[in-house]
């Protein structure tokens, strides 16, 4: 075949491959991933939407109500029945008889109405439902961004929480090839006399730590990527974590910064004013007006008409249930604006707390990594002296379980800095990893 009719297919096969090719999991990703699939925030969401309703419910008192009724009705009561006749337009001489008026035949008809009915005055009840209604949107809304903070933060934690076990493994791994080398050559020396058999059991059973050290931390890992998937609204995470553990420089925010659920403090405090005022309203006259239109048959041919217009006033002027309401209403509204108040100082708290943990685990991170630096200089000097028959193996063995703890210090440094600078951003309503929703 032509080579040149092939270079065609060759480049589109390569560009479909690129396209097919897996998207890096970043920490960037994992957040939106989380934003998106997670069931927990797609039933807030959910919440969101039923206060957007029914904030359009609260918008829509004040149209009109349009209410149609249709009847059947068969009876010899004798006022219905005298009724009923009237509304049909067929009352006759022979209907004003005393016996047909206290013993009517039984009579049956069919009918029905349309009423309009209009609020003109409620006492700024529907306004304050209204605007409350709104606010209570708003506030969800307000909470939900606020949740999605809160899962990026659980995604910090956990995504470098997988992090930190899997590079523990590693170095669990280096340690175990560490002794492997060290059962070799200690082993020889054994064989040629020069060692103790004691020597080479010492190193065994510190194999067999490691060992058992490697198995705690598969376990770490895979429990650190089953938690990251549940927080992605996925199953375990597969494949590399793109993202590095050792931070860089902290980023300056930019713009203005919110907290979610201060926001919403703030705005279901408005809300619960304007409830106290819709309750107030129910204790002041209303007016409305009413238009209808009727109509009731005997048949079809014999039926009557009629209309009704009215404009009227309607004032509790005593209730004991409303009265209470109201006086419940005040009272939520003085809980909502204490609520508001705490959660401003209970923010305030929180920064000062996050920027603590900040400064703590830079602290510890920078100490942990002159400490790994100098326990590995340790390691290499004693282990020279020890193949040198200078120094015992104990004291290497001492050298490498100081490299460990090092490390372990470095690993819960790095941790600490990210989730703590995460909590930080969480604490002042900054984008979390700079990640924008």
């Amino acid at each position: 075949m032509n080579i040149k009719k092939l270079q065609p297919l060759i480049l589109l096969l390569a560009a479909g491959s690129g396209l097919g090719a897996e998207e890096p999991f970043t920490v960037s990703r994992a957040i939106h991933k989380a934003w998106t699939d997670q069931s927990g925030l797609k039933a807030g969401q959910a919440m969101v939407d039923s206060r957007q309703a029914e904030a359009e419910g609260y918008r829509d008192l004040r149209l009109p109500t349009l209410t149609l009724n249709a009847q059947a009705v068969r009876t010899d009561e004798p006022m219905m029945a005298f009724g009923m006749k009237l509304n049909e337009s067929r009352i006759g001489m022979a209907d004003f008889n005393p016996l047909l008026l206290n013993h009517p035949d039984p009579i049956g008809a069919y009918g029905g109405s349309a009423v309009l009915q209009q609020p003109l005055y409620t006492g700024g009840r529907l306004t304050a439902a209204r605007r409350a209604g709104d606010f209570m949107f708003q506030a969800e809304q307000a909470s939900q961004e606020r949740r999605k903070q809160e899962t990026a933060q659980a995604v910090v934690e956990a995504y470098f929480g997988a992090q930190v076990a899997e590079q523990a493994l590693k170095w669990v791994d280096d340690t175990r090839q560490w002794i492997q080398g060290m059962e070799d050559f200690v082993g020889a020396r054994v064989q040629q006399g020069l060692m103790l058999e004691s020597e080479l059991q010492r190193l065994k059973a510190f194999h067999a730590q490691a060992d058992a050290q490697k198995a705690d931390v598969v376990k770490q890992v895979h429990a650190a990527r089953s938690g990251l998937g549940l927080l992605t609204g996925s199953g375990p995470v597969e494949g590399p974590l793109a993202t590095p553990l050792e931070p860089g420089p902290p980023t300056a925010a930019t713009g203005k910064a919110s907290r979610g659920d201060l926001v919403a403090a703030d705005l279901q405090a408005k809300a619960a004013g304007e409830g106290a005022k819709a309750a107030k309203g129910n204790l002041i006259p209303e007016v409305g007006l009413e238009v209808g239109a009727g109509t009731l048959h005997q048949s079809w041919s014999e039926k009557g008409n009629w209309t009704w217009a009215a404009v009227g006033m309607k004032w509790k002027v005593f209730s004991a249930p409303d009265q209470a309401k109201a006086k419940a209403a005040r009272a939520q509204e003085r809980a909502a604006a204490d609520m508001r108040t705490f959660k401003q100082q209970q923010a305030e708290h929180e920064v000062r707390v996050a920027r603590e943990a900040v400064l703590a685990a830079e602290a510890k991170y920078l100490a942990a990594k002159e400490s790994l630096a100098a326990a590995e200089e340790s390691k290499r000097l004693r282990e020279a002296r020890h193949r040198e028959g200078l120094a015992p193996l104990i004291e290497v063995l001492d050298a490498e379980a100081a490299v460990q703890g090092a490390r372990t210090l470095i690993l819960q440094g790095l941790y600490e800095l990210r989730v703590s600078r995460a909590s930080l951003d969480l604490a002042t309503g900054n984008p979390i990893e700079g990640v924008n929703p």
